[in-house]
């Protein structure tokens, strides 16, 4: 076994360990601990951003683009947000010890079925050193340890807010490795530790395709896999065209780094020409580049863009693209059919929307549309923990086992069975 085998091994271990006691703290004493973390990232924000700056300065001289630089940074204001995400979950209700179901069996053994945590919990994620935090608090709230390993380009971000999390846990009473952080930089640890089944429980990456498709393949370790967002809006014949261009814009130009953020604009031939200049012309203003069908192509040059300095060619890999970038490929449809075919055929089962006034339209979309999260009329940027009333969320599942969408607590619980009896015995 190699050196860095060994050391992810021991801190996994050590996760264990902790994760035995852990399971047995009462929700207040797991609250105390979250908000002993929050003061403590509050306390530390300038060492913590101290770190990030270290990151954002190496990340900015090999050439990181804009959108994954968005992600890397820290400033007091998202700081205080990872503060405030902690203190939001103590007002969730305790997902551990919920009773699912009770009932007196035929041989008059009483059964419970109760909520428990699911036990070690690995988190495995690239530039985004707020899901430290929140990867972090959602494992101590559902009473799991959390292992995590963050990405080179944020490595000392991590370390500084994993270290602040850890001692304010154990300081408030949690057991000593509740939230434990491989530091090595060497991707190889990612491999080490998706290889400990029996001592990691789950295994949750968080980044790009590359990494997700890595773990899936890769993992003995299970895996709740958190999906990428090739996320489409589609405007129906019949939509509101305010509405329309409203929703588009928001589910693009919000942030472009984000998995729910909209790659693809799908939009009927009979209001292609009335809907896609004036939106075009906003895209544009916005900086962003379009990836154009043939049809809606010949409207943008009727419109005055040009092709190579505002729009280009689709092809057939835009439409497969999670561009998290400011990029966005537009199509024409005809119809409702064709709109659905598109998303079920090129999209990530994240999150997909339509714009219409017409009812069963609507409801054609929705229910055979294949996405974790639907919308009629609302931007996909919705798709988020807090946005559902979910608290902090570890991700956004995009499978359809144990958890789908948005998972926090409850998608961090498994169940067991508890039965009582009077001395039975089976014939």
């Amino acid at each position: 076994m190699t050196e860095l085998a060994t050391q992810v091994r021991e801190i996994a271990q050590a996760a264990r360990t902790a994760s035995a006691e852990l399971a047995l703290k009462t929700a207040d004493e797991r609250n105390r601990a979250l908000r002993a973390m929050a003061a403590a990232l509050r306390e530390n924000t300038p060492q913590i951003i101290q770190a990030n700056q270290q990151d954002m300065e190496a990340a900015r001289a090999k050439g990181t683009k804009e959108s994954l630089l968005d992600r890397l940074m820290l400033d007091e204001g998202r700081i205080e947000s990872m503060a405030s995400a902690l203190e939001e979950l103590c007002d969730l209700p305790d997902p551990l010890g919920q009773v699912q179901e009770e009932r007196t069996l035929y041989n008059g053994m009483e059964l419970k079925r109760v909520s428990v945590p699911l036990g070690v919990v690995a988190v495995v994620y690239e530039a985004r050193p707020n899901v430290t935090a929140d990867a972090a608090g959602i494992c101590l709230k559902s009473g799991n340890a959390a292992v995590l390993r963050g990405g080179s380009l944020a490595a000392h971000s991590n370390q500084a807010v994993a270290s602040v999390l850890a001692r304010a846990a154990e300081g408030a009473g949690m057991p000593a490795n509740s939230i434990c952080a491989i530091t090595s930089t060497d991707r190889a640890a990612t491999d080490e530790l998706m290889q400990l089944h029996g001592v990691v429980d789950v295994l949750i990456p968080r980044g790009g395709a590359g990494l997700i498709r890595h773990c899936v393949e890769h993992s003995k370790v299970p895996v709740i896999e958190t999906g990428t967002g090739n996320c489409h809006v589609y405007v129906h014949a019949d939509a509101d065209l305010d509405m329309a261009r409203g929703i588009i814009m928001n589910a693009k130009c919000r942030r472009y780094g984000v998995c729910n953020a909209a790659e693809t604009l799908l939009v009927d031939a009979a209001v292609a020409a009335e809907f896609l200049p004036p939106t075009f012309a906003e895209l544009r203003q916005k900086g962003v580049l379009l990836h154009l069908d043939q049809a809606a192509a010949q409207v943008a040059l009727g419109a005055g863009l040009k092709q190579g300095e505002d729009f280009v060619p689709a092809t057939e890999e835009d439409w497969a693209n999670e561009y998290l970038a400011p990029e966005l490929a537009v199509r024409t449809v005809e119809g409702v059919g064709q709109a659905i075919e598109h998303v079920n055929a090129y999209g990530t089962m994240h999150s997909e929307a339509i714009v219409t006034a017409d009812p069963q339209v609507a409801e054609e979309f929705l229910n055979r549309v294949d996405a974790a999260a639907v919308y009629w009329n609302a931007s996909t940027a919705f798709t988020d923990g807090g946005q559902f009333g979910l608290g902090a969320e570890i991700g956004i599942s995009t499978q359809k086992l144990h958890a789908r969408g948005p998972f926090a607590l409850e998608g961090l619980t498994s169940h067991k069975y508890q039965l009582r009896g009077t001395g039975q015995v089976r014939s």
